[in-house]
């Protein structure tokens, strides 16, 4: 099976490293285009929260881009980090990511597919591509009579590390 998984750490704020895809850069005139795709007017709020999103790590909570944003823009409160996020993500401009009853993960929405393995103890990503995967959902989705526009495939378990006996681990 062709899996291709790329390990890039981004940031410090979670102890679980990330396993990424390599992410294209993002300027702001994309963040504009994103803005005003979304018929919203551009503010330097709403551009700050992206360029939070694509400085930081690639999974963040509402909370995480809320806290990274505090001291440089007081003016942005939570709710208006979390509502922009849940516009973006109505649009496929971010990706959520849920897992039980953790808050949800947010990330850009990349311009290359990919999906998700979740640590269900310590909350490490891993994203992966995976040819074969992508053409059985879509065969599924014909099977079924559907045109597959959008999808999100997230697996849930337990990462290496987190299998290892607590005593072992530590």
């Amino acid at each position: 099976m062709d899996t291709k998984a790329v390990n890039l750490t981004r940031g410090t704020q979670n102890p679980a490293t990330d396993t990424l895809i390599k992410r294209e850069p993002w300027d702001k005139a994309q963040f504009k285009r994103i803005i005003r795709d979304m018929s919203l007017k551009v503010t330097d709020q709403r551009m700050a929260i992206l360029e939070a999103l694509a400085a930081g790590r690639a999974h963040v909570t509402a909370q995480e881009v809320f806290e990274t944003l505090s001291d440089t823009h007081p003016e942005i409160g939570f709710a208006t980090v979390y509502r922009f996020l849940r516009k973006m993500t109505e649009h496929n401009l971010v990706t959520e990511v849920r897992m039980g009853g953790l808050p949800a993960r947010y990330e850009l929405t990349p311009r290359k597919h990919h999906d998700h393995l979740t640590c269900t103890r310590c909350g490490r990503i891993v994203e992966f591509e995976n040819a074969q995967i992508e053409q059985l959902q879509e065969r599924v989705a014909r099977d079924h009579g559907f045109l597959l526009t959008h999808h999100v495939l997230e697996l849930y378990g337990l990462c290496r590390k987190c299998q290892r006996p607590r005593d072992e681990g530590n």
